[in-house]
């Protein structure tokens, strides 16, 4: 890519042409819009039309924007199946000195995207890395499912095959947090069906569709009642798959055995009764009448 001349580095709000400003030396990450144009940052913006370089995943849909707001600069293609090439071609611009801003097709470069490789050899090797903050699909999606959102855990894209799929389900089962993944349209009934099965069809959950878009969706409600809807639905769009925290387990689904015997080889039997029990909300003589049948 030749490098934008001065005069050129304008980005367009309304029918103003606003001149960039320049950049200090290093590569930038920009978080571009996840569906509406609208939600670009004026930061980015500058970013993108000040960049000496700007690397895209897919130089078409980053045209879209750059059209939108005027940006003459011409996006370079780095992605997954060029970036053995790209990737060395990008680092030599940030030797010269040159900024480079790196977007990706949607949302904020590196978060399940091509862009972490170029991001680790950049840090690697020495050079300053500048995130560029705006919209993000994850985010978007915990904020409008509902549910909590005090700890979250985003763990991309769930695996193809199933017995993969719920193996990494069954790694994240206990985990006390809200889970956030990606999931493609012609997946997410496989994905709810077996979700319903590993983590529990009553935990509460929300399939995020189209978020930002026109056909904007939020559909809330147990896994085992989302697995029925999209069993054999026909699903269109980009989808956020959020599934609310495991609920407190009772009592009765502790190991009360393995509890018992634990707290005995510490404290006199009468004393690890008294703490099962406060541990369980079970009543202290049942608990030492149980510990002595154990031990006896």
């Amino acid at each position: 890519m030749t490098e934008t001349d001065a005069k050129e580095r304008t980005y367009r709000i309304g029918n103003i042409d606003v001149p960039a400003r320049p950049l200090a030396p290093g590569l930038y990450l920009v978080a571009t819009p996840i569906g509406n144009l609208g939600d670009i940052t004026l930061r980015a913006l500058e970013t993108l039309a000040g960049a000496d370089v700007l690397a895209c995943e897919d130089t078409r849909v980053t045209r879209v924007l750059l059209d939108r707001y005027g940006i003459r600069n011409r996006p370079f293609a780095y992605h997954e199946h060029n970036a053995d090439e790209a990737g060395p071609r990008l680092l030599a611009f940030l030797e010269q000195g040159k900024t480079v801003a790196l977007v990706s097709d949607a949302g904020t470069p590196l978060v399940s995207d091509p862009g972490y490789r170029l991001g680790q050899l950049a840090i690697d090797a020495g050079y300053k890395v500048i995130p560029i903050p705006g919209a993000s699909a994850p985010l978007a999606a915990l904020v409008g499912s509902g549910l909590p959102n005090d700890a979250f855990l985003f763990a991309g894209f769930l695996p193809a095959k199933d017995k993969a799929r719920r193996d990494r389900l069954s790694d994240l089962k206990d985990i006390p947090a809200t889970l956030i993944f990606f999931e493609s349209p012609h997946r997410i009934g496989d994905t709810l069906a077996a979700a319903a099965d590993v983590l529990g069809g009553e935990r509460a959950a929300s399939v995020c569709r189209e978020l930002t878009k026109t056909y904007e969706e939020f559909r809330r409600a147990t896994l085992v009642e989302l697995a029925q809807a999209y069993a054999d639905a026909t699903v269109k769009g980009e989808i956020v798959l959020v599934i609310g925290p495991p609920g407190e387990k009772e009592p009765d689904e502790i190991d009360i055995d393995a509890l018992l015997l634990k707290l005995a080889t510490d404290m006199p039997a009468s004393k690890a009764a008294q703490e099962a029990a406060r541990q369980t909300g079970l009543a202290r003589s049942e608990l030492y009448e149980r510990l002595m049948a154990l031990k006896g």
